[in-house]
């Protein structure tokens, strides 16, 4: 279903290399407003590559993280707008930090572009395996049982993780206590002493540890399970209907860029997102590809900065 809706995309794209002249006509630069080594590093430089062999031009990816990704955003966001500067985002950049640092110097709806979703991580709830529960009704249970005692780890306050964890405590009307981490790799650690029970952490970071039984995993957070780990159910099914979290990854273009530019890369992006062989470079970092396009990346930065917003107000959670 997800190849046919992707092969009606490319079809319905226009033919936009005969109107955006010679376009590109020099080094496209892709920045990564994050470290290098990362699932959304990983992600931009197999579609900088891709990119470059369709354009037979050269694609860099440049990282530049800090300020939550706001570094990198906002040195998009005053690159001229060609197209020669693209932006290679996870949805947090887009969705979150708005909501959590009213004063970042950017606006995504404001100042970018969208081009289109590239990737979609699965989040996963797992548990240290002291813990006496095997599935998510009965974590439910215990937590009710013994409010304020269970605690969840999160990379940091106004993470993917922490909104997540939020997100599910008001679904599941239960009381655990959050304790934020500076990074993934330190709470993980403490996941694993034993310090916190609980973590809603992206796949590909815990994929090892949970094959390995160092750590159970009771559910994942998308709406369709994970090829990674189809005996693992979606919380969804497991007992909160219509729980539905992800972390993606989006192309998006300083505001301003020409419309016929916009549609170019649009559809190369969405050509090599369909390749093969980037389904499998993707599939093996634990990552989805998703080659929908401008129109649902607006819609997608929308609906989930309106439910991100009602969380965040709800869990009163203040940027530290």
């Amino acid at each position: 279903m997800r190849r046919a809706v992707l092969l009606l995309l490319l079809a319905s794209l226009p033919a936009a290399a005969a109107h955006a002249g010679d376009f590109p006509s020099r080094t496209v630069t892709i920045v990564s407003p994050y470290q290098a080594g990362g699932t959304s590093d990983l992600v931009a430089r197999v579609l900088a590559q891709k990119l470059g062999e369709r354009w037979g031009k050269t694609v860099i990816v440049e990282n530049k993280p800090g300020a939550n990704g706001g570094t990198g955003v906002n040195a998009v966001v005053s690159a001229a707008p060609d197209g020669h500067t693209l932006l290679a985002a996870a949805s947090s950049a887009l969705t979150l930090n708005p909501l959590f640092y009213p004063k970042l110097n950017y606006d995504p709806v404001r100042d970018l572009t969208p081009i289109t979703r590239t990737g979609l991580v699965a989040n996963v709830l797992v548990i240290n395996p002291a813990l006496p529960v095997n599935d998510v009704k009965s974590l439910i249970g215990l937590a009710r049982q013994k409010p304020g005692t269970l605690t969840y780890a999160s990379q940091g306050v106004g993470s993917n993780g922490h909104v997540t964890g939020e997100f599910f405590k008001q679904r599941a009307q239960i009381d655990i206590l959050h304790v934020p981490y500076k990074g993934s790799a330190p709470a993980v650690q403490d996941l694993l002493a034993g310090h916190v029970q609980i973590m809603f952490d992206n796949l590909p970071s815990v994929l090892p540890l949970i094959r390995a039984g160092e750590l159970r995993a009771l559910a994942v957070t998308t709406a369709e399970r994970s090829p990674e780990l189809p005996e693992v159910p979606t919380i969804s099914e497991a007992a909160l209907p219509g729980f539905d979290t992800s972390a993606w990854f989006a192309l998006l273009a300083p505001k301003g860029t020409p419309v016929a530019i916009v549609q170019e890369i649009e559809h190369a992006a969405v050509t090599v997102l369909t390749d093969p062989e980037t389904r499998e470079r993707f599939r093996t970092a634990g990552v989805a590809v998703v080659a929908d396009g401008s129109s649902e990346l607006t819609k997608h930065i929308a609906s989930e900065t309106v439910m991100w917003r009602d969380v965040i107000a709800k869990a009163g959670i203040k940027a530290e």
